[in-house]
């Protein structure tokens, strides 16, 4: 089992992540050096161009009868996913010597395609959309971009058991009950308005409750469940609609780590713990406990400036400002900023920097309302 493994796991991570990678905005370039010098155990596939004419590569491993899809980057500025793949290729090129075996029974069992980013022209522009501005997690019906028809082709064609589609979530979001940021959060996709209980969705969860359990060894309760609202043109609740069980982690926000470096490591174990589960398990079956998953709440911020002294209209008030970061490409360039994200009496919420304002000036922090 993996988490009796936990320490070399571990110990391996510390050693041989995919450290060319890091940071929030990750590129087409950062990553084609990287496919370009994968072993002979994989296949690396042009699958398509971006809108701008950027290569979207497919690799491939494993020969089994289970097949699994991954995908990150549907959104460009979502890259925590992508960082993960190549640390789980990492592993399975070289991985420590008492998880061998689950690594071959992985493989043995399991054909396994990952699209390691659909969206290059968007991780250029660090934005949700592609280069002709459509979300393509809301274009699984349209399919109007051509990274849509892309990732839909291969869906079709391999007929995957299961499919892990990586996202992140931004840094608002907090465990339920608990002042913990939500660092990695499951959804099993609803397939219809009643978020009916099917037998897809029943095995999705089931995978979900083994990555669950085995992240609670390591992060304990810094796991959120995503909300399950049925979106009719999203790409998770359509291709769980079409018999295809889609497995959604969202990587959030670790202490100190806003360019997600650390949870990228947690996103990997999850990945790993999946993929075991699905090639060790013919019985789909264990889902009750996803619903002890805590949901997600909104209550993380990442500053909140208490009693800060604000001049409106000739008038002072004091009030809380609660400040999320966003991100911005200037001059080719990834920058932060900081925007406001909530104000008034933020007693009720939680951040690992609260800063004492009595004594500061509003104009002087500079803060975005956009």
């Amino acid at each position: 089992m993996i988490k009796n493994n936990l320490k070399e796991l571990e110990a391996w991570y510390l050693l041989n992540f995919e450290n060319k990678l890091k940071g929030r905005r990750v590129l087409f370039e950062n990553i084609k050096p990287l496919i370009d010098n994968l072993s002979s155990i994989f296949k690396k596939e042009v699958i398509g161009y971006s809108e701008n004419g950027i290569e979207i590569y497919k690799i491939s491993i494993g020969k089994g009868e289970k097949k699994v899809l991954s995908w990150s980057q549907m959104h460009g500025n979502e890259s925590t996913g992508t960082k993960a793949l190549f640390d789980l290729f990492r592993f399975f090129e070289n991985p420590p010597l008492k998880l061998v075996a689950i690594v071959n029974l992985i493989l043995t069992n399991c054909t396994l395609e990952f699209i390691v980013l659909l969206n290059p022209d968007g991780a250029i522009n660090f934005t949700r959309e592609n280069e002709n501005g459509v979300d393509l997690n809301r274009d699984a019906v349209e399919r109007i971009a051509i990274e849509s028809n892309i990732l839909r082709n291969t869906l079709d064609k391999l007929k995957p058991n299961f499919c892990f589609n990586l996202h992140d979530q931004r840094s608002i979001f907090n465990v339920e009950g608990t002042q913990n940021p939500a660092t990695i959060s499951f959804l099993a996709p609803s397939e219809d308005l009643e978020r009916t209980l099917t037998e897809g969705r029943k095995e999705t969860m089931s995978v979900i409750v083994a990555m669950n359990n085995l992240l609670q060894q390591i992060i304990p309760n810094q796991i959120g469940r995503y909300t399950d609202e049925f979106y009719p043109t999203a790409t998770g609740d359509n291709f769980q609609k079409l018999g295809y069980n889609t497995i959604l982690i969202e990587a959030g926000h670790y202490k100190n780590d806003l360019d997600r470096d650390i949870t990228r490591k947690f996103n990997f174990y999850a990945l790993f713990e999946g993929l075991y589960y699905i090639a060790s398990n013919s019985n789909f079956k264990q889902y009750k406990p996803y619903f002890d998953i805590p949901n997600n709440d909104t209550k993380f911020l990442d500053i909140i400036y208490k009693k800060l002294k604000i001049s409106l209209n000739n008038t002072l008030i004091i009030e809380d400002i609660g400040i999320q970061y966003k991100f911005k490409v200037e001059n080719n360039k990834l920058i932060k900023y900081k925007c406001i994200e909530n104000r008034g009496e933020l007693s009720s919420f939680y951040t690992y920097n609260l800063i004492n304002a009595k004594k500061l000036n509003f104009m002087d922090l500079k803060l975005s309302n956009s």
